[in-house]
């Protein structure tokens, strides 16, 4: 009776997880379909299947630029954040102090923070430091928002590390530094992958931020499509949403699959 009991109440919460699943992504999906529109307008259902968004965002040299610079500024973003919040996690694991926790809490401060605040904040020091309207200045104030999810993934993976391992590789020879490069890095590669996908997006997707840094230097995606939703509605942005949904849904899906194996194995 107990198994049945269970069995049906895991069927409910399946059923539950369906339409919450649903709820939050059918609206996302619906974008892809409105970026093959025949109209000038947004509609729905489409009124043809034709490609001219997609020939409209390839050609116009604002668009693609947009997103060159978000590329590039993503991929900086992710390898010094990848580099300091390792190095962070690191440090966290080797750290034996009682108030270890706090200075964990710490580096989540910027999730917890309202993000205009930290805008603000950042805005306020980047000024003082000639920073705004920099590439740099830019990265920097990427870094503040991703640097927390790379901690966070990193700590969870060394947190399986088992210690035996290391002090035989030291054992044997290996200074620290060959250590963590070459016994304990392979064996959290899912968490390093993980957590260079979630500083990657996060830059990728960051607004408030770049809307106080970055002035002239240069326009990102997501600066240029809140630029053009304010003054008109054009279906071109549909098309960019498209590309965007599913190169972070290919990313994500692979990401969990190299996962899967990688515990199977």
């Amino acid at each position: 009776m107990k198994r049945k009991k269970i069995r049906k109440t895991s069927i409910w919460l399946d059923i539950v997880v369906v339409i919450l699943l649903l709820f939050l992504l059918v609206p996302v999906f619906i974008i892809i379909p409105l970026s093959f529109n025949a109209a000038d307008y947004l509609c729905f259902p489409p009124k043809g299947l034709p490609m001219k968004w997609y020939q409209a965002f390839f050609g116009n040299r604002q668009w693609v630029g947009a997103l060159l610079y978000s590329l590039r500024l993503g991929i900086a973003t992710t390898i010094i954040s990848m580099i300091l919040g390792t190095m962070a996690a690191e440090g966290l694991r080797k750290l034996k102090w009682k108030g270890k926790g706090i200075l964990q809490e710490y580096f989540m401060l910027p999730l917890y923070i309202p993000v205009i605040i930290l805008a603000i904040a950042i805005f306020n020091f980047e000024t003082n430091a000639n920073l705004t309207s920099t590439f740099p200045g830019l990265v920097c104030g990427h870094c503040v928002l991703a640097i927390p999810y790379v901690v966070s993934t990193m700590s969870s993976g060394l947190m399986m590390v088992n210690p035996n391992i290391e002090s035989a590789a030291q054992s044997l020879g290996a200074s620290k530094l060959r250590t963590f490069f070459e016994s304990t890095l392979p064996i959290v590669r899912p968490s390093l992958i993980s957590s260079a996908i979630f500083a990657f997006v996060t830059s990728f997707d960051e607004l408030i931020i770049t809307m106080f840094i970055s002035g002239v230097s240069g326009t990102t995606l997501p600066l240029m499509i809140w630029s053009s939703v304010r003054t008109e509605i054009d279906p071109t942005i549909t098309a960019i949403a498209s590309i965007v949904i599913v190169s972070l849904t290919v990313i994500m899906c692979t990401n969990t699959f190299a996962r899967k194996k990688s515990d199977g194995e």
